[in-house]
């Protein structure tokens, strides 16, 4: 029998994301809309133009939200007596550790589709470092994968329609680490979508808690 203290206590609610995948597209590209079968819940097929960034480091993806708030003080009061939200701005920070079209793409500002895309993998890649850097917006899909009791799958899906580049760290190049190209991505407001991200929790194993 449990007690009020252990009332609203549910394991089954912790959540991991065991597996995440980085894909990531031309802001041209249309924006994702459904990622799931409205149906069952499954996860639907990556949407074309979306490219997959790969394998990134265990640190997986981090989400920052940087929030700053304008207080006002007044001389009859040791707390703020009122506060309001100055700016919220979110990011999105990950490794990739392959080389492949879409992390050299995202780390050099270059196209990831069409005129101004690299090439096929095994053909020859040549870029030039602009003496005016190009950074254009991105939309970023990011998906994350975890199973419930019953071993299905629970998702959960950000989605930045318009995001870009506003850091990145060192190219290092040593015997002990793999390649690697971290970048960090800002999420803008997309006129047409209406937000600056969307969020989706889905999935058989997401349904199965209904019960």
């Amino acid at each position: 029998m449990s007690t009020p203290l252990e009332t609203g206590l549910h394991t089954e609610y912790i959540r991991k994301q065991l597996v995440q995948a980085v894909f990531a597209a031309d802001y041209a590209t249309a924006a994702v809309t459904a990622p799931f079968n409205p149906t069952d819940g499954t996860l639907s097929a990556v949407p074309a133009g979306y490219v997959p960034v790969g394998y990134t480091t265990d640190d997986g993806v981090t989400f920052t939200s940087d929030l700053s708030m304008s207080d006002v003080t007044s001389s009859q009061s040791v707390e703020p007596t009122r506060s309001d939200v100055e700016s919220d701005v979110l990011s999105a920070q990950f490794a990739p550790q392959e080389t492949n079209a879409a992390t050299v793409a995202l780390f050099e500002g270059l196209a990831l589709s069409g005129t101004g895309a690299l090439p096929a993998l095994g053909t020859a890649w040549q870029w030039d470092r602009p003496s005016s850097p190009v950074n254009p917006f991105r939309r970023l899909l990011f998906i994350g994968l975890d199973y419930g009791d019953d071993g299905k799958e629970i998702y959960v899906v950000k989605f930045f329609p318009r995001a870009r580049l506003t850091s990145k760290d060192d190219e290092q190049w040593a015997r002990s680490t793999e390649t690697q190209r971290p970048v960090t991505f800002n999420a803008y407001r997309d006129s047409a979508v209406g937000t600056s991200c969307r969020n989706w929790i889905d999935g058989p194993g997401w349904r199965s808690l209904a019960a």
